[in-house]
């Protein structure tokens, strides 16, 4: 850059003779990419597509690159593969809902076809496969460099795994389904709580990430005094490395957590990622249980003080767009 000598400096602190500064660039925004992608213009989207500005600061956390391998576990309509897909990753994605995967809503309007849109690479893969039980074969590990995804944690969407409600309970054993009846076939589910969610979450990864892989996910938080819980979920093979918040009113956020494997998968360390999960399901997750994650979201903060006559003005308008 370089400035003259006339008063107005271009902007910059005043200076008595004429100078030139020198730099280097270290970063840099590729702006065009967003309305390139945004959704009102993607051809097969979801209620809970994840908005293309987050989906590739997602991407960008976990350091998407060509040569990399990126996996999504709740993979929905696509739209975070999408951005690491954009980045030269090779891409796989899974969902418990056949649907998505499988149907879409047509053959030129599914999860393919936004990669279609685009002009990238198609992913490798998309599983029907339940988080809670996963399908990968005894003794596979260390296979993705990178895992990203916006688990279901019962705003908009909560989250399912496999077992209808009579399955679990034991009210019916086991079945299996005719040859006839599989196509067409939709396989129950049942309830999933984030509690159970996130620590599925960690163990699949602990134990499918490559050393120094990077695991990037959004967590809710409940915002009190306008402050922020700072206690997230741990994972003995993990070391979290980047903690960044998202608010999406005055009493509810959102943070991208994002942590890297700093440690080998071993069954000590599943039994220690076990206490782990047990110790904070009780003493910092009591709120995500029954819906109260739901109800602090969409009631006002009047609600809890008994008032009945609550004005439009405090009631919270939910941000739907990034969730």
């Amino acid at each position: 850059m370089e400035t003259d000598e006339n008063e107005t400096n271009n902007g910059l602190p005043p200076v008595v003779k004429r100078r030139i500064f020198f730099g280097r660039e270290i970063g840099g925004a590729d702006r065009k990419l967003i309305p390139m992608y945004q959704l009102k213009t993607r051809n097969y989207l979801g209620p809970t597509a994840m908005d293309a500005e987050m989906a590739f600061l997602m991407a960008n956390q976990a350091q998407a690159a060509p040569g990399k391998f990126v996996y999504d576990p709740f993979v929905g309509t696509g739209s975070i593969l999408v951005s690491a897909a954009h980045f030269g990753a090779m891409t796989m994605g899974a969902d418990i809902d056949i649907r998505l995967v499988r149907d879409g809503r047509g053959p030129d309007c599914n999860v393919w076809s936004n990669f279609k849109q685009y002009g990238l690479p198609m992913p490798i893969g998309l599983l029907r496969a339940d988080n809670n039980l996963p399908p990968w074969r005894p003794g596979l590990k260390e296979v993705f460099d990178g895992i990203i995804c916006d688990p279901p944690y019962g705003v908009r969407a909560g989250g399912r795994k496999s077992g209808g409600r009579k399955l679990l309970k034991g009210i019916v054993g086991p079945y299996t389904i005719p040859d006839d009846k599989r196509a067409d076939h939709i396989p129950s589910t049942a309830a999933y709580t984030l509690v159970e969610c996130v620590h599925d979450l960690l163990d699949i990864a602990a134990r499918m990430l490559v050393m120094g892989g990077r695991l990037v996910f959004f967590y809710p938080v409940l915002r009190e005094d306008g402050s922020v819980e700072t206690h997230f979920p741990e994972h003995p093979c993990f070391k979290l490395v980047a903690t960044s918040e998202q608010m999406l009113s005055s009493r509810y956020s959102r943070v991208l957590l994002t942590m890297v494997k700093t440690s080998l998968y071993t069954e000590e360390l599943t039994l220690a990622a076990r206490i782990k999960h047990l110790e904070f399901r009780e003493n910092h997750l009591k709120w995500l249980e029954n819906g109260n994650l739901h109800s602090s979201v969409f009631s006002p903060a009047d609600a809890e003080s008994g008032d009945s006559k609550v004005s439009k003005e405090s009631k919270l308008k939910y941000r739907g767009k990034y969730v």
